[in-house]
């Protein structure tokens, strides 16, 4: 290890595990700091976490961790180099102390909810930790891991990333034994520097597996991922056609209804998925759950009982309407998806409600415009466009720049009995449109 600490006291990183075993609760938000927590401040271009060291000891926190002189003493502070660093060096030792599977899990879509099914298909037979809502970051997976306990028997850790080398950093830190590359799309493309970029970023997984006797849960059915997998010492196979899990969609409307094939049953499992593309997120739950012994029983069971969050490809009923609600993230691989799964619906009124993809640099307008010309391949009732680089591309299409101006018009021109897709980017905060719908009359 390089010679990371430079502290105020003579403490080891050993030490500050230590400290940590005792207190294994690890905060960087003093906002939400509670009493018996250690603080580490973190520093950025628009915050500085060591300006609030006064305040998560004032709290009770057991140890503060800075990397700037905090102009006061304390016998519970504790100065380093670089406080991020030290979180990852920390979650690093801590992941050393464990000898079971961690699963790691990427991609461009669908990671999220993959991570879920996942963790709820091993939760049936294992004590298994898991990354929760978006800690998915630098930030995020070191502090994920510090919430991992002794008694892990298991652990799945997301792994989200912007831009090539992130994930090797986060494989620094996890230490994946297993892992997962849900697909490689058209997302991040202005930091990764395009498609190629995007799949060289996401392999970072793979390399790491490959060079550590890992093993990869490989989705068959897409050939980059079977070239991007060779090599992996041990590969697990799930797809569509004769891999060792198959499946198929017997049905998505509105919710995914699975058949397997292969590897399981024969049985049909009855998801609370929206939309035939989480089919290949099912099978590798399925996949994954088989490969550590869960019962095929126990497997259904808990994709069954799922039900999404957050935004993230949710049915919703509001009033007299079915909304689909993916206001989560949005690209233009799970754009032209839900536009695509909306469209084979049997519905018969169907709006749909989208807001501006992000990070797409160079290729942006033209992503947009495309997005523009598969709406007009369909018939759709209304199609609401919001902010972002729709503005800039021609289309016959109601526009508003932004969500809280689209929600205003919806409250003037109230939609009823409609089936209605509701997507765009993190930033322009499209379920803010949920507001403007018609809430179900007061019985």
């Amino acid at each position: 290890m390089n010679q990371l600490l430079e502290y105020l006291c003579p403490m080891s990183l050993q030490a500050i595990y230590d400290t940590y075993l005792k207190h294994p609760l690890v905060q960087t938000d003093t906002r939400k700091i509670q009493a018996g927590e250690m603080y580490i401040a973190l520093k950025g271009p628009n915050f500085n976490g060591n300006l609030f060291a006064r305040q998560a000891l004032e709290k009770g926190a057991v140890l503060a961790v800075v990397d700037e002189d905090p102009g006061f003493d304390d016998p519970r502070l504790i100065r380093v180099a670089d406080g991020l660093e030290t979180l990852q060096e920390l979650a690093r030792h801590h992941r050393r102390q464990f000898r079971v599977p961690f699963l790691a899990i990427t991609g461009s879509n669908g990671k999220t909810t993959t991570k879920e099914l996942v963790h709820a298909v091993l939760s049936q037979k294992f004590r298994t930790y898991t990354t929760q809502g978006n800690l998915n970051n630098h930030i995020g997976i070191p502090l994920t891991i510090l919430q991992i306990r002794p008694d892990a028997e298991l652990a799945v850790i997301e792994m989200g990333a912007n831009h090539q080398k992130e994930i090797e950093g986060y494989c620094r830190v996890a230490m994946p034994t297993h892992g997962a590359i849900t697909n490689c799309g058209k997302a991040h493309l202005e930091g990764f520097g395009g498609e190629e970029g995007v799949r060289k970023g996401k392999g970072e997984l793979y390399d790491y597996l490959r060079a550590h006797d890992g093993t990869a849960f490989v989705m068959w059915d897409y050939d980059y991922l079977r070239t991007m997998s060779e090599g992996i010492p041990h590969r697990v196979r799930y797809g569509t056609g004769d891999e060792t899990y198959a499946g198929h969609t017997l049905e998505s409307e509105p919710f995914l209804v699975v058949n397997m094939d292969k590897g399981i049953g024969p049985v049909t499992i009855r998801t609370r998925l929206v939309g035939d593309y989480n089919l290949p997120n099912v099978l590798v739950a399925v996949a994954v759950g088989k490969h550590f012994g869960v019962p095929d029983e126990n497997i259904v069971t808990a994709i069954e009982a799922y039900t999404p969050s957050n935004s993230r490809s949710q049915m919703v009923q509001k009033g007299t309407n079915e909304i689909i609600l993916d206001a989560y993230n949005a690209n233009p691989n799970s754009m032209r998806l839900a536009i695509e799964n909306l469209a084979r619906q049997h519905h018969p009124k169907k709006i749909v409600m989208i807001g501006g993809m992000m990070e797409l640099g160079e290729n942006s307008i033209r992503e947009h415009a495309e997005i523009v010309e598969l709406l007009k391949k369909h018939a759709w009732q209304e199609v609401i466009l919001v902010g972002g680089d729709f503005l800039k591309v021609p289309h016959p299409y109601r526009y508003f720049p932004n969500s809280a101006e689209t929600m205003q018009w919806l409250r003037e021109h109230p939609i009823e009995h409609a089936m209605v897709l509701v997507k765009g980017s993190r930033s322009m905060q499209m379920e803010k449109v949920m507001d403007g719908f018609p809430a179900p009359p007061v019985e």
